[in-house]
């Protein structure tokens, strides 16, 4: 005997705005790196990861250095608790990945190389945008070393995004449409809100908007990273301003996603590392009036391909 099915409702239509992340599963790569120098807990499922058994005071071994770089690689950012250094100290950490570049718009600490971000109730942060740091660059940064050292009662956490995970996660037509891209990058986006005019004014000789692909290769995984932000990326090359705008709210929207990053909180003498190649981060502003401050040591990149 057959049964009659009931007939299929129809459904009334319902459709989300286009260009849009949509719900599923997202393809993340297993970490497979082993480590023997020290112990490493991951805080995320792709990217960031504890290291207990480092003390950043003590010249590194070049057998430390090379598994903290493997770990840097494979988690992007690192991060180190109970580690009560000097600015000095600080430098030589991050000298062991490269020379030490100076940021001209951000407070200098005792040092050139040193930049303090110093967050008061007269001066609030401003770094709550996810950007990848100093695009404007025709080098960017290799990555950074950033230690706190006075962090608010509440607050204050920093989250990063991991940008080769998202690329992987695009889909197929994105991929194929922005490879071989390039965007142009200005630190006067970026720095124009908060930043005296003649600070500005002075350094625009020296540092005109650069081009980037806007899907770079990491010269060390070889991974394909999205490499566009919304602190410092203007628009796309060759595109009109509409199309370039559309495509680039669509390529901002994906540090967004939650499976993609790690958010870490602070205590005094914590410290991450973080590959700056392969991130994005965002300091969330949700302290204030309170007291955070910080120092930053950043690592001298190479030109983005």
């Amino acid at each position: 005997m057959s049964v009659e099915l009931p007939a299929r409702i129809p459904l009334r239509e319902a459709i989300t705005p286009a260009d849009g992340i949509f719900e599923g599963p997202r393809l993340l790569r297993e970490p497979q790196e082993k480590y023997e120098l020290f112990t490493i807990r991951p805080l995320g499922r792709v990217i960031g990861a504890e290291i207990d058994g480092v003390d950043l005071a003590e010249p590194l071994t070049p057998a430390l250095r090379e598994e903290l770089n493997r770990a840097l690689l494979e988690w992007k950012v690192l991060f180190f608790r109970d580690q009560r250094i000097t600015s000095a100290q600080q430098r030589a950490f991050a000298a062991n990945w490269g020379e030490l570049e100076t940021n001209p718009f951000i407070p200098r600490g005792d040092d050139d190389a040193v930049t303090r971000f110093e967050r008061t109730a007269a001066m609030p942060g401003y770094e709550n945008i996810w950007h990848t740091d100093v695009t404007w660059r025709p080098n960017p940064a290799l990555g950074s070393v950033l230690r706190l050292i006075e962090v608010p009662p509440v607050g204050g956490d920093t989250i990063w995004a991991d940008m080769a995970a998202a690329y992987d996660n695009l889909p197929e037509d994105v991929r194929a449409r922005i490879d071989g891209l390039t965007a142009v990058h200005d630190y006067l986006p970026g720095f124009d809100r908060f930043s005296d005019h003649a600070l500005l004014a002075q350094w625009q000789d020296r540092f005109p908007p650069v081009e980037h692909p806007v899907v770079r290769t990491h010269p060390e995984t070889g991974r394909r990273t999205l490499f566009v932000n919304q602190a410092f990326t203007t628009h796309i090359a060759g595109l009109d301003r509409a199309e370039s705008d559309r495509l680039l709210r669509y390529l901002f929207l994906q540090a967004h996603t939650p499976e993609f990053q790690v958010r870490f909180s602070w205590r005094p003498n914590s410290v991450a590392f973080w590959d700056n190649r392969a991130t994005q981060h965002y300091a969330v502003n949700d302290y204030h009036p309170h007291v955070r401050i910080a120092e930053r040591v950043a690592i001298a990149g190479d030109r983005p391909f």
